[in-house]
């Protein structure tokens, strides 16, 4: 498997927390799925953290795949989901599956972290090694 494509985004966490607090659910509802609001609720102390190093993840992941939010992708079309093992990974639905599909992109590695108010996202598609014609993986 080869490395298709690389995006990274860095977000404020501040940044999050003033969305939260002027928007409320109707920010959290439009950028984050159920599930990414419910780890991030399990921690409530790292709360604006955790939707932090989420929101620039989705950024790092469109930056790959060479997007942006244009072509009809939705923020909850990327999901950031975490391996039993803590490792977050990322699921593609929507538009943003389908283009990450077209471009060879099959699989996804993901880091994030985040520190002194910021977070950083790092998103690695893997796939093709540049030939259609053959599978990787």
């Amino acid at each position: 498997m080869s490395v298709v494509a690389h995006g990274i985004d860095l977000c404020e966490v501040e940044r999050i927390a003033r969305m939260i607090e002027r928007h409320g659910d109707r920010f959290l509802t439009r950028c984050f799925t159920a599930a990414e609001l419910a780890y991030a609720d399990a921690s409530a102390k790292r709360r604006d953290e955790h939707l932090a190093a989420r929101f620039a993840a989705k950024e790092a992941v469109l930056k790959a795949i060479g997007t942006g939010w244009s072509q009809g992708i939705a923020w909850t079309d990327v999901e950031v989901t975490r391996a039993n093992s803590g490792a977050p990974g990322v699921q593609l639905t929507g538009r943003a599956a389908a283009i990450a599909i077209e471009r060879g992109i099959e699989r996804w590695s993901l880091s994030l972290s985040h520190a002194g108010g910021m977070a950083v996202a790092s998103a690695i598609g893997l796939g093709w090694d540049g030939s259609r014609d053959e599978a990787v993986g």
